[in-house]
């Protein structure tokens, strides 16, 4: 009969079952008493027990519950056995009562260790063990490990080198009391402790270690024994990462392994050469010259090797130590040719013998792959390789199809030719249900587009769209925008195909690729007609998509004419008939749709605005429709139907020219400018061409057939008016004459160059405006506007020629010499406004002492009729800037200019010199 076996669970159920109890403790100190007395004296009862067993009969009722209660709640001291802490550590309903218990048992444990029990020491450390795994502190615990370690049998030493690899690392500092034990185990006699001291040294070891024990574990890689070899190659592993100077001593003996018969041995050796030639390259060419050979010959021997069932899985002998060698071929073989030649043979081999049925075989396989294509192979051990890839692209599981696919996205600059004959199916797997395969095989079939199969495979992508899944959208709209942008070689075929993505996607396309598509229209005469009533079928068939309500929008109010008036029809388009009425209702009705975000929305007031210029008849019911939105809840809309109701009220003899259809814009800086600012690359040139060549302007391809502008030295532009996305004018010389252009792209309005006739004259500028800023040179009218293409009105961009002359007045920050700082400007006196009834005069003058304060003397003259009352001069800065307002001189302004009002003003520019600081920084 066994002896009974109790645990902290029985031990708390004793006062249910008492006959039981009787019986198994009287069985278990008449059967064994060697289990009995730990037992006892865990119980800490002696008394009681003792009275128990010898008078069971007389026990009386008392002493039987006090012995019951003591036992109960005492279950945990040192003598516990690590099977009943657990199973009272998984009895814990919350975490509260598990760190009770945890914190009872560290307390005896702490009181063990305290007494310096020995009899319970390795119990008590693999409870610590536990404990650490559960996440409790365990650092009292840590001398315990190097107690058990200096003891003298293996069991102990067994439980002390996994406490020292589990509770501590190489940066404790008690580590470096156990070099002399590590010594000494590593010279022992017995194998299997001369094991374990390896085992804690490729673990935990530490660099003052590695060169401590180098010596020894040097010598046992020399060992008999195969084992001790084993574990001996794999701690020179730690070693050599903890120590490179180190792998000159140890490439020698790691040489011999690889004539060793055991496969355990060969992995490791194979294993730590590999690390050695990462490490040194003294190492690699010694591997290299002297066992390259030794290499294949392994490699033949483990392929044409007869069923060995110790080492056989799934049909393949030993497919770790395949891979561990073709790792290191890899390694040998990369830019040396010699190498690689005399190891072709073996992997064509390799490459055509293994079975692709089972994941060994596969693993093989893929392991070559990657070996041929990072070895000098030969063209046509590669295009097998990539073949083998494109059996992987048809195989089930999902993991292979991904990694064939990362290969194929590497290989591709290899061998474009080979990759794409397995486009179709690299096109099946963008149809995967697999999110992870869909956008790899996506960004590899972007990386296979070109010149002849741009064509078919954008119509296929475009087909895929319609059905693929709206989490997937956004990839594949982007992705086909980028083919139809950068390979199209005619305008007509890269409309097409945008109004069709975006009347399947619209949702899902850039601002800045219908930005594009807007710029190329502008730049298409011949095809405005075509692409407004396109445009115009697509928005009849669906609102639903963002980007095409703006782009249509945008086309029904610059080329209105042409749609009602059917202008450049192509000879395959079919004529349409439109309304004026017609095309006011569909912008009317994406207006009103709910879901129609502000910007759209600001587009459609633009729109209608245009149109009302474009059909005159339609005017009064524009003007209902943009009333209507003069209450919205949104500022822009709310704005921008006051000042369009304003212009078809009361500004009709400026409107036709406020309102004219909007310049051609250069499509070739816009495009240029976007490609710098994005740093979006189209194709995968990028990865494969070397890196200063993918950041040149040279490497830009512009699409539409549209002429690339000549590079051009010209100074960062570091105060962009315009927007991110909007054109950019190209920088000229030519100044003009017209004093309002300046002004005029301040406000971002394009005014009559003369008053109309018969009416109030336009409120006129003063060219001298610009010394606001104080750029130091003329202001220059030229190129294309610089707004977005929802722009309210027509606009024109200024551009300024940068000359080194004294710079900054009113914004010193924008100083591009130094020497200009130190140059005192002259006091000037323009006229910053002037109308029929008001003007303002400014005259400026700086202090030397206080060069960021501009102090501004203001003057203002009545030129009306009528006096000015309550007069009060307010203005507005940016944020750098703090503006100091003086009383005025009075608050009434005299008519017919017979008085004037005048006030100081004093700017102070709290970032002045700053702009030259981190331009020196970022110059040095």
């Amino acid at each position: 009969m066994p002896p009974c076996e109790f645990s902290s669970v029985d031990y708390l159920n004793l006062s249910i079952h008492p006959p039981l109890l009787l019986f198994s403790l009287v069985s278990l100190r008449s059967l064994d008493p060697f289990i009995w007395l730990p037992l006892e004296s865990s119980l800490s009862l002696t008394s009681d027990l003792s009275s128990f067993l010898t008078d069971p009969i007389n026990f009386s009722v008392d002493s039987w519950k006090s012995f019951t209660t003591d036992l109960a709640m005492n279950p945990f001291s040192s003598g516990t056995r690590l099977r009943d802490m657990i199973r009272s550590i998984r009895a814990c309903k919350t975490a509260a009562e598990e760190r009770a218990v945890v914190r009872k048992e560290c307390a005896a444990i702490r009181a063990a260790i305290s007494e310096n029990d020995q009899d319970y020491r390795h119990r008590n450390l693999a409870k610590l063990m536990f404990i650490h795994m559960l996440g409790y502190p365990t650092h009292f615990g840590q001398m315990e490990c190097l107690k058990l370690i200096a003891a003298s049998g293996f069991p102990e030493k067994r439980i002390g080198y996994l406490g020292l690899m589990l509770l501590l690392d190489e940066r404790q500092e008690v580590l470096m009391l156990v070099t002399n034990s590590l010594k000494q185990d590593l010279n022992h006699s017995t194998q299997y402790i001369v094991g374990l001291a390896l085992c804690a040294l490729g673990n935990i070891c530490s660099a003052e270690m590695a060169r401590d024990l180098a010596p020894e574990v040097e010598r046992l890689l020399n060992s008999r024994d195969p084992n001790i070899k084993k574990k001996a190659a794999l701690c020179s592993i730690r070693i050599i990462r903890k120590v490179p100077d180190l792998s000159e001593n140890i490439m020698y003996p790691a040489a011999s392994l690889l004539k060793e018969k055991h496969h355990g041995v060969l992995i490791s050796g194979v294993q730590l050469c590999t690390e050695l030639c990462k490490a040194s390259r003294d190492a690699l060419e010694h591997i290299r010259r002297n066992c390259t050979d030794v290499l294949v010959r392994i490699l033949k021997d483990v392929s044409n090797s007869s069923y060995a069932p110790e080492y056989d899985i799934a049909g393949i002998t030993d497919p770790f130590l395949h891979i561990r060698v073709l790792r290191l071929l890899r390694i040998l073989g990369q830019d040396d040719a010699d190498s690689s030649e005399a190891m072709n043979d073996i992997l064509a081999q390799v490459a055509t013998k293994t079975e692709s049925n089972k994941n060994a075989g596969n693993a093989i396989l893929y392991e070559c792959v990657e070996t041929i294509m990072g070895i000098e192979a030969n063209s046509g051990l590669r295009v097998l390789a990539i073949n083998i890839l494109g059996r992987f692209l048809s195989n089930r599981d999902n993991n292979i199809r991904y990694v064939a696919l990362n290969i194929l996205m590497r290989v591709i600059s290899v061998d474009t030719q080979a990759v794409q004959r397995h486009r179709t199916t690299i096109l099946e797997c963008v149809k995967d249900t697999d999110a992870s395969i869909r956008k790899r095989a996506l960004e590899l079939v972007f990386l296979l587009v070109n010149d002849t199969n741009a064509k078919p495979l954008t119509k296929q992508l475009i087909d895929y769209l319609q059905v693929s899944d709206p989490d997937f959208k956004e990839d594949l709209t982007a992705k086909i925008c980028l083919i139809v942008e950068k390979f199209s070689q005619e305008k007509l075929w890269y409309l097409d195909h945008m109004f069709k993505v975006l009347s399947l996607a619209g949702n899902y396309v850039k601002d800045d690729v219908w930005h594009a598509l807007i710029v190329a229209i502008s730049n298409a005469p011949d095809l405005q007609g075509y692409s407004v009533r396109s445009l115009y079928r697509a928005l009849q068939a669906s609102l639903e998509q963002e980007s095409l309500v703006r782009v249509a929008v945008w086309c029904i109010g610059e080329y209105g004419e042409m749609l009602v008036n059917n202008i450049g029809c192509l000879d395959s388009e079919e004529p349409i008939t439109v309304t004026e009425s017609d095309a006011i209702d569909l912008v009317e009705l994406a207006l009103k749709r709910h879901t129609t975000d502000t910007t759209t929305r600001a587009m459609c007031l633009v729109s209608l605005l245009k149109l009302s210029s474009r059909f005159p008849p339609t005017s009064e019911r524009v003007k209902e429709i943009v009333i209507h939105h003069k209450g919205n809840v949104e500022l822009e809309l709310q704005q921008r139907s006051i000042e369009f109701a304003s212009i078809i009220q009361r500004h009709a003899g400026i409107k036709s020219t406020l309102l004219e259809r909007m310049p051609v814009l250069d499509e070739a800086s816009y495009l240029t400018k976007r490609a710098g600012s994005t740093q979006t690359t189209a194709s995968g040139d990028s990865k494969s061409a070397p890196s200063g060549d993918s950041k040149t302007t040279s490497a830009i391809k512009v699409p539409n057939g549209v002429a690339k502008p000549p590079p051009a030295v010209s100074m960062p532009n570091l105060i962009d008016f315009s927007i991110d996305d909007g054109p950019v004018a190209p920088t000229t010389n030519t100044t003009t004459s017209d004093p309002h252009n300046f002004m005029q792209d301040l406000i971002d309005i394009d005014l009559p160059s003369s008053p109309p006739s018969g009416g109030e004259s336009a409120p006129t500028v003063s060219a001298d405006i610009i010394d606001l800023l104080n750029f130091g040179t003329t202001p220059v009218q030229n190129g294309p506007p610089a707004s977005s293409p929802f722009s309210t009105t027509t606009t024109k961009s200024a551009v300024l020629e940068t000359k080194p002359t004294p710079l900054p007045d009113l914004i010193d920050s924008l100083t591009l010499t130094s020497s200009s700082v130190e140059e005192k400007p002259e006091n000037k006196s323009i006229t910053a406004f002037q109308s029929d009834n008001l003007k303002i005069t400014f005259s400026f003058k700086k202090q030397q002492e206080k060069p960021q304060d501009t102090l501004i003397h203001a003057t203002f003259t009545n030129l009306s009729s009528n006096a000015y009352t309550d007069f009060i001069f307010q203005a507005a800065v940016p944020k750098f800037l703090q503006l100091h307002l003086k009383p005025a001189s009075s608050n009434t302004l005299p008519a017919n200019g017979n008085g004037t009002i005048t006030q100081d003003l004093t700017v102070t520019n709290t970032q002045h010199g700053q702009l030259l600081n981190n331009l020196s920084a970022l110059n040095q």
